[in-house]
């Protein structure tokens, strides 16, 4: 059960619509206010719904036929089948980055667009987010990587064609591996027109995914991450007979329980390599990136969604005769949910504009993208579990129990911390861009220009050149908490950005204040921002906050 009739996700952000109209041209700006009024009703109506239901009914292993031959089914309820039509088929979440003419675009979709989209839909329905990130990035893989071979795949990775669409994984962990993809044991054999895999994968999404892309050890090409190709197998071999993918069982999962994950044994799978074997990791790392986007991106659905709830229990809960909303204390406890979930959005949007001019072949975009995107799954998918933990606490009695969707949040958040890499696997991701690219010194030349954010800049360059000073051991000691304020340094100075846009285009002070108090509470988190407490409506909903009363709070903070 959700609180009273939100209409609709889109409508009830009070970000989300202002980051559009900074970060994208008017025309694409034009086109997709349909989409986000559109998609933002489902997810507050009927997504939720099916949602529910299918969290509620999750998939079903079928190994065998009556019959007795082997099918490795996945039975799956038809509220997951619903919700799969509308982000596969009516909205093309999957397929907008990889052709033109999704949602009558003249050119592919921007990522931004792509990821805006894709956080109204996981407001409500979080696990499928899962099957579609790795359908995005598996044609991504085979487009970058190997097109011609796998024009087909591609193809079919990118419909919207309920009948032509074909769904991706990514098999990674084995069991003895886990983190350390350089014991991958799975053999790839040479049979001439094409090559075999036998061995196992321990965690496997999706596993009745129609193409499946994974590592294996290919003989006489080394040890470690240097022995491993990368290979597609197919659902299907090229005769049309299923592939020798055993699905051994189905994993009874705390959260993200409306799609499948599976131990898979491979048996002599039907396989074809992709790109360069010798180059197997590192394309894998390029899809595993571009995942690790799309879970800061879910844990930012996440903490709106919770936040959202939190507000509205809080107008309608009364306690000792006013509502919980004008409560001191309450107004203090909701204000930081606020202002994070916020400066979330606009990393979040920010890593996907940068990654859409990558693509494009902007190399200081490239370079930006490749430290921005650890960031953000490092620092948001921790944060996530806090808030949607903090706004089951706000809801009481009802916050802990199923009818409701909390419990449903706090279950999914604390997936994005494990999937496509831990907090320490990713802060050390952190630490690798910081020694051989200089990363935090990148970051810091391109947002430390900024009058209010100057000197916070300067010390976060300072600490990471000390940080790489330190003997190794120590380096990985302390890049954790480093990871985490290069983060928020990154997303202060995103909100100021912000403000100067809507000063120069609306005079609305409210996104000044939200980036004011964003920085000054960083300085001081027992700090009392008695102008943003005051105006605690406008900022959790969205409204009007006159430019001196922001720039006044802002000259008082200093």
């Amino acid at each position: 059960m959700s609180s009273p009739s939100p209409v609709n996700f889109a409508d009830r952000d009070p970000a989300l619509r202002p980051l559009l109209d900074r970060l994208l041209p008017a025309d694409d700006r034009a086109r997709v206010e349909p989409l986000l009024t559109e998609l933002g009703e489902l997810a507050a109506g009927d997504l939720d719904r099916q949602a529910a239901l299918a969290d509620a009914h999750p998939p079903r292993l079928i190994p065998y036929a009556p019959d007795g031959t082997r099918v490795d089914a996945i039975e799956y309820h038809p509220a997951h089948d619903r919700a799969a039509a509308l982000a596969y088929e009516c909205f093309g979440l999957a397929a907008m980055s990889h052709r033109p003419g999704v949602h009558g675009w003249p050119t592919k979709i921007p990522h931004t667009i792509k990821y805006a989209l894709s956080y109204l839909y996981v407001q409500s329905e979080f696990g499928m987010a899962c099957p579609l990130s790795m359908t995005d990035s598996a044609a991504r893989i085979l487009r970058l990587f190997d097109p011609e071979r796998y024009a087909a795949e591609i193809a079919a990775l990118s419909s919207t064609d309920p009948g032509l669409r074909a769904t991706g994984a990514m098999f990674m962990t084995e069991q003895q591996g886990g983190t350390d993809v350089g014991l991958t044991r799975t053999l790839a054999t040479d049979r001439g027109t094409h090559w075999t895999l036998t061995g196992k994968k321990w965690f496997a999404s999706n596993p009745a995914a129609d193409v499946i892309l994974t590592l294996a050890r290919v003989p006489g090409q080394g040890e470690g991450t240097r022995g491993l190709g990368m290979f597609l197998v197919p659902r299907l071999r090229p005769d049309g007979t299923r592939n020798a993918i055993r699905i051994d069982r189905l994993k009874d999962k705390l959260g993200s329980r409306s799609i499948a994950s599976g131990e898979v044994t491979l048996e002599e799978a039907y396989a074809t390599p992709v790109g360069q074997l010798t180059h197997g990791f590192r394309q894998m790392a390029e899809m595993l990136n571009v995942s690790r986007l799309s879970n800061a991106m879910r844990a930012t659905a996440l903490m709106r969604r919770a936040v959202r709830e939190s507000v509205d229990h809080t107008r309608t809960r009364h306690v000792f005769g006013k509502p919980l909303f004008d409560q001191p204390l309450m107004r203090a406890t909701l204000l930081p949910l606020i202002l994070d979930t916020e400066a979330a959005l606009g990393l979040v949007l920010e890593a996907a504009a940068r990654l859409t001019a990558a693509d494009d072949g902007d190399e200081r975009a490239k370079a930006l993208v490749r430290v921005l995107t650890p960031l953000a799954k490092h620092t948001l998918c921790k944060r996530a579990r806090t808030v949607t933990g903090e706004a089951m606490e706000i809801r009481g009695g009802n916050g802990y129990i199923e009818d409701w969707v909390n419990p449903r949040l706090v279950r999914d958040a604390h997936l994005g911390s494990i999937w496509e890499g831990s907090s320490n696997v990713i802060a050390l991701d952190v630490l690798r861009c910081m020694r051989r690219f200089g990363s935090h010194r990148i970051l810091a030349d391109t947002y430390g220009d900024r009058d209010p954010v100057r000197g916070r800049w300067e010390l976060m360059r300072k600490q990471g050149d000390a940080i790489l000073e330190l003997p190794e051991e120590e380096q990985e000691m302390g890049v954790g908490r480093y990871a985490d304020r290069l983060t928020r340094a990154v997303m202060a100075t995103l909100l100021y950005d912000q403000a100067d846009h809507e000063e120069r285009t609306t005079g609305n002070g409210r996104a000044l204040l939200v980036a004011h108090t964003y920085a000054a509470l960083l300085d001081d988190p027992d700090a009392l921002p008695r102008t943003a407490l005051d105006h605690l409506a406008e900022l959790a909903e969205g409204g009007q906050v006159p430019l001196a009363t922001a720039k006044e709070a802002a000259a008082h903070a200093r």
